[in-house]
């Protein structure tokens, strides 16, 4: 009798374990989806503006039920922070979608680099220690994160792609014109061994 009890109390303690490990893998999930920059058309205003949602309290909410979508940033705010947040159906509508990061990825994904010509695409680490960056119509280049997200559409129409290693190379020319020497190229040399 004594081993059927603690055979029940192992499945139960056991089932209550991986119940509580099931709901905490759905918070971390939750907060995951829902966390990160949005950018949406303000639906008094019809501009676009940045939103985050309160990620935090939608992982608090969905141990014990779905969450509920609110935001806790918005470009507009304080001014309009008892706005009726309709944008919320924009979100709910393609949540990925108006992520910014999934916007300048996307916006990247598809564009050769305007000095070399190399592929941005092809460098899929770039988004943690090498991020490309923009060239201006007046020949700028520009890092894109330090700007505003809601600036980013604007700036994406204007501008082109240019590589990290471009990007770096053509900043220090211009900052240090005195370090830099540009050497025509000459076809390589083989000489023959006899």
């Amino acid at each position: 009798m004594g081993s059927a009890l603690s055979l029940i109390l192992i499945v139960t303690v056991t089932a209550a374990a991986v119940y509580f490990l099931y709901r905490l893998y759905g918070v971390a999930r939750t907060y995951f989806e829902y966390r990160g920059k949005r950018l949406v058309k303000c639906p008094e205003t019809h501009q676009t503006v940045t939103v985050e949602l309160d990620a935090k309290e939608a992982a608090r909410e969905s141990f014990a039920h779905k969450p509920r979508m609110q935001l806790s940033e918005c470009t507009r705010w304080p001014e309009r922070k008892d706005c009726g947040q309709e944008c919320l159906a924009e979100i709910a509508m393609s949540p990925s979608d108006c992520l910014v990061r999934n916007i300048v990825i996307n916006w990247f994904s598809d564009k050769n680099c305007a000095y070399c010509g190399k592929s941005i695409a092809e460098v899929k680490e770039w988004w943690v220690d090498h991020k490309p960056a923009l060239l201006t119509p007046e020949r700028q280049i520009v890092v894109w994160n330090e700007f505003a997200a809601e600036q980013l559409p604007e700036l994406f129409e204007k501008c082109e792609a240019v590589c990290w290693s471009c990007a770096a190379t053509e900043t220090f020319r211009k900052e240090h014109p005195d370090l830099v020497s540009d050497r025509a190229r000459t076809p390589l040399r083989i000489s023959h061994i006899k």
